[in-house]
């Protein structure tokens, strides 16, 4: 390329220049001359360029606060449970027909105020009048029957009253007759001691003889005439009896006759259809000339809400929060009517009946409201807070403190992270009491306060596991006694176990955690508290955590308890290290751009 060149003119300048060009291209084709040497340096100044930025961030990141605070404080909490329902009205009437007919009158409409008693609608009623008519008839028929029958009877009375006054007449002849016929016999026997003894004749004799048979003849016909008397008495009381007999018979006739009466009545009063109670018309479900069918059942013609100034709110409560719900809990609410309006009620009780939907149970809580301003109408849906408890001055700590886990209480297994929190907690009846959260919170603390190795993790959860399937076994088949009994033995084994698996210092940090817990766990008086764990920073600058009793929540912030803590005790919220081991680049931080 350089032979290619033209040759020098004139005084041979171009040439030399042309060939100082091709030399330096030549040198710098060839790795040759001085652009070679700037290579390093410019590396360098990169380098540290990078090394210059990458030391100004991990200095400005070791220079902001590594953990977030809160401090705890005194004031008010709420505690709630957020339901829905529908507004009802606290007794509804459903107005019907009990009689088939024709609508010829309405007199009420939609929100008409109504009387108890009112007529509300009329039906056709002139074929019931008819009736009536005919039924008045039948019954004043009937009452005339039975003043006939009353006279017969009556008459029936009279004679045997003078068929008695016979018999009585008849039986006082008799005894005269008898009377007589012993005076005749006296006499007779007189003449015939006379007539034998010669002193008497024989036609006074045979005079005083006929007496005797005459007077004798006299009784026998008194005899008669009593016992015809006697007859005819019974005649006569038979009678009477059937006398009394038509006059029931006639009563039982008009006794029908007026029922039957009294059914057309209430069946004409039944055209008038009047409203049971004092209340507001809410539904109206017929027109003028619908004919109404009352064949199998009454057909419902009006919707009466009883009283509007008092209504009720059925709401749909979570089977998790029905066991904070009494009666007399204050309640407040919105309905979308009235968005920035804030109503109160009262829960007057929790039905028993549960409602399973799509596997969601629900129990209904009644809810009673005042509704003087008749603003509230049924069928609005209601948005319910209840207040289930109020604290208003307790102890609180937000609780996004509850939920930080330090860097320490998370165990490094294989080089990944493996949270605390474990749902397969195998220490199921641990220090700290029972159940898995009883088993976490044993977890947390042993990771936290004795801080076993890895090597040693691993061994303590495989104590964990053996104990938690010990007490499985142990539960078939045992009393409520037996499972307490075993619960303790292996709490004590699984214990010992674990202490063996310390070195001597943690064995230490483990005895002093354990008797802490066992100390916690006899000062529990109250099922209303849960266990929870708060962290500081300790004397060592690393988190210490707190075991406290956790209170009521009202979804910010939480009751504190239990636990020696005072207002203005700074806790940790979040940040730390914790947020570089939990970044999604395999634990590790990422490496600063260099550009």
């Amino acid at each position: 390329m350089c032979g290619s060149l033209p040759p020098a003119s004139n005084n041979g300048m171009i040439g030399a220049e042309g060939d100082g060009a091709c030399a330096i291209g030549v040198q710098m084709k060839f790795g040759f001359g001085p652009g070679r040497r700037l290579w390093p340096v410019a590396l360098l100044l990169g380098l540290m360029a990078a090394g210059g930025y990458a030391y100004s961030v991990s200095r400005q990141s070791n220079d902001d606060p590594p953990y977030r605070f809160a401090s705890l404080d005194r004031g008010q909490i709420t505690a709630s449970v957020r339901a829905t329902g529908t507004l009802t009205p606290v007794s509804t009437v459903l107005v019907g027909s009990q009689l088939s007919g024709l609508i010829v009158e309405i007199l009420v409409d939609f929100n008409s105020q109504v009387k108890a008693g009112q007529v509300v609608a009329r039906l056709f009623s002139d074929q019931i009048r008819d009736r009536r008519e005919a039924a008045a008839a039948e019954v004043a028929g009937a009452q005339a029957d039975v003043g006939v029958k009353k006279a017969q009877l009556e008459r029936a009375r009279a004679t045997r009253l003078r068929a008695d006054s016979t018999a009585r007449d008849i039986a006082a002849q008799r005894e005269r007759a008898v009377a007589t016929l012993a005076e005749n016999r006296r006499a007779l026997e007189r003449q015939s001691d006379l007539f034998r003894s010669g002193s008497g004749s024989r036609a006074v004799f045979d005079a005083a003889r006929t007496q005797v048979d005459v007077q004798t003849a006299q009784l026998a016909s008194v005899d008669a005439q009593a016992a015809s008397a006697r007859a005819e008495i019974v005649g006569l009381e038979a009678d009477v009896a059937l006398a009394e007999a038509q006059v029931l018979a006639a009563d039982a006739v008009l006794m029908q006759r007026r029922a039957r009466l009294r059914d057309i009545e209430i069946d004409l009063s039944n055209t008038d259809i009047r409203s049971p109670v004092d209340g507001v018309v809410v539904q109206r479900q017929i027109e003028l000339g619908q004919t109404v069918a009352a064949s199998l059942s009454a057909p419902t013609l009006f919707t009466i809400a009883q009283d509007l100034r008092q209504i009720e709110i059925y709401a749909n409560v979570d089977e998790a929060d029905v066991g904070r719900i009494k009666a007399g809990q204050a309640v407040s609410f919105t309905v979308n009517a009235y968005p920035n309006r804030s109503f109160q009620g009262a829960v007057r009780l929790v039905r028993l009946g549960a409602q399973t939907v799509q596997n969601v149970v629900t129990y209904t809580g009644v809810i009673t409201v005042a509704n003087e301003d008749m603003a509230l109408l049924p069928g609005m849906t209601a948005n319910l807070q209840i207040i289930t408890d109020e604290r208003p001055n307790a102890l609180r700590v937000p609780n996004a403190a509850l939920r930080f886990k330090p860097v320490s209480e998370v165990a490094l297994v294989s080089g990944g992270l493996l949270p605390v929190a474990d749902e397969a907690a195998p220490f199921s009846q641990g220090p700290a009491g029972g159940g898995n959260r009883a088993a976490q919170v044993f977890r947390e603390r042993l990771i936290s306060e004795v801080r076993p190795t890895p090597e040693q993790l691993a061994v303590i959860d495989g104590i964990l596991e053996a104990s938690r399937e010990r007490l499985r076994a142990e539960r078939q088949g045992a009393s409520p006694e037996e499972i307490r009994r075993n619960a303790q033995m292996a709490r004590r084994d699984t214990s010992r176990k674990l202490a063996e698996a310390l070195d001597p210092e943690r064995r230490a940090r483990f005895e002093v955690m354990t008797q802490a817990m066992q100390a916690q766990a006899r000062q529990r008086t109250t099922r209303d508290t849960v266990p929870g764990r708060l962290h500081v920073i300790g004397e060592d600058g690393q988190p210490r955590g707190i075991d406290v009793r956790l209170g009521v929540s009202d979804g910010a912030v939480t009751e504190i308890v239990g636990g020696d803590l005072q207002p203005g005790l700074a806790v940790i919220t979040g940040g730390g290290p914790l947020r570089a081991a939990q970044a999604p680049a395999a634990g590790r931080p990422r490496p600063p751009r260099l550009f």
